[in-house]
């Protein structure tokens, strides 16, 4: 591509990007608001993060299906449009103060991000050189996470302003005015969303006009066997890399989205625990930026998996171990070690695949679903036990993805 139509393609996708982190981790704020808007558990309250990122798992496959008939390009706009609408489905569920319709909107948004994700991800890798493809996907990455500091700063003070004392009132009050209190917290929600709606329908009309250049498959169709046949045909390295994957999406998520309650639990104010996601977003930033730094050329991608398995390790001790301010450090201090995982786990399982690429990526991308199990897991053990012993899930997930980076990678692989 000409240098003016790459830097013009490229400013597109991260504005795609830029979208999907916004909308992404704003689950963040939404747990905490929905459990006290629809008087919810623990354990109700993380089918947020479950209605959301089910999503991928349910729409992987049927997206590429539906990227074939319209191209990434077309894809990526109807992504956007899906996910617009799923932003307005949160007005009847505000209206009804529904739980079942937020997840419904919620579940709706997530299929958008499926179609959009399963276009966007090799799109960036394709659209220029191939050796500066982890370049341009860290720097996507750092839209990404910019975009989720804004969304939660914008929100936590249109969802959560004068969060302790709305609470209180909502405790304290019965009857017909505890619904009044209650319906008036839900309806808070309604013009952010209209407003996000626009927004997204605006960038899937200029990503239709940007006439952005398309990516046709170059597989022969004697390549594509049926799914049946390319499971049989995988190795087994794959498969242990579509699990440490499934690991990582639960780490992450929990790491990030179950800051909020906790920070309340350990007795910080609400001007503070409001937010308390951006500082783990920062935390996920810096590791993104220390990622394109060194790697790979002060440490490969498989090392640096290693040793932030372990430190990852290192940091849940911390948390368990400790209590307070302590503890919710160093759970915020997860999102820095995570930072290199989905790359690197994602680089070692499709290593030397050919012709089974694609259908091995939508498979990764189906183990996003991570994202919706471990979270809900920790609401129901928090509920059973305490949200601090309730981390302990963390242990598993790192260990294993610190023995896929160790020995699992190279299960079943030809040299």
């Amino acid at each position: 591509m000409k240098k003016k139509g790459y830097v013009f393609s490229l400013t597109i996708i991260g504005l795609l990007y830029f979208s999907f982190g916004f909308i992404t981790w704003l689950n963040n704020q939404l747990i905490p608001f929905l459990q006290t808007a629809c008087q919810l558990t623990d354990s109700q309250a993380y089918f947020v993060t479950f209605a959301f990122y089910l999503a991928y798992f349910v729409m992987a496959l049927p997206s590429a299906t539906i990227l074939k008939k319209t191209g990434f390009a077309k894809g990526m706009s109807l992504g956007l449009i899906v996910m617009a609408i799923g932003c307005l489905v949160f007005i009847p569920a505000a209206i009804q103060r529904n739980y079942l319709v937020f997840l419904i909107g919620l579940f709706v948004q997530g299929t958008g991000l499926a179609l959009l994700q399963t276009a966007a991800n090799p799109y960036v890798t394709i659209l220029g050189p191939i050796e500066s493809a982890t370049r341009r996907m860290c720097i996507m990455g750092l839209f990404n996470k910019i975009a989720g500091i804004i969304g939660i700063l914008i929100f936590s003070r249109a969802l959560l302003g004068n969060f302790d004392v709305v609470s209180q009132n909502i405790a304290s009050a019965t009857g017909a005015e505890q619904v009044e209190l209650l319906n008036n917290l839900a309806s808070r929600i309604i013009m952010p969303y209209i407003f996000m709606a626009i927004g997204l329908v605006v960038i899937a009309i200029l990503v239709w006009l940007a006439k952005l250049p398309d990516i046709n498959s170059t597989d022969d169709q004697e390549e594509i066997a049926s799914k049946e046949e390319k499971g049989k045909s995988l190795p087994a390295y794959l498969w242990l890399g579509v699990l440490a994957l499934f690991c990582y999406e639960g780490a992450e998520v929990m790491a990030i989205d179950t800051l909020v309650p906790y920070a309340q639990s350990v007795g910080l104010p609400d001007t503070i625990y409001t937010k308390i996601g951006t500082f783990a977003l920062i935390a996920l930033l810096v590791g993104y930026i220390a990622t394109i730094v060194m790697i790979p050329k002060v440490i490969s991608q498989r090392k640096a998996l290693v040793w932030c398995s372990i430190l990852s390790l290192a940091f849940v001790a911390v948390a368990l171990l400790s209590g307070g301010l302590t503890s919710l450090i160093a759970l915020i201090l997860l999102s820095f070690s995570n930072a290199v995982m989905w790359g690197a786990i994602w680089a070692l399982a499709i290593d030397k695949l050919g012709k089974n690429t694609s259908f091995a990526s939508a498979l990764l991308i189906m183990a996003i679903v991570g994202g919706a199990l471990i979270p809900l897991l920790y609401g129901s053990l928090a509920m059973v036990a305490s949200r601090q012993i309730a981390y302990l899930l963390f242990i598993p997930l790192y260990l294993y993805i610190a023995f896929y980076a160790l020995y699992g990678y190279k299960i079943g692989k030809r040299n």
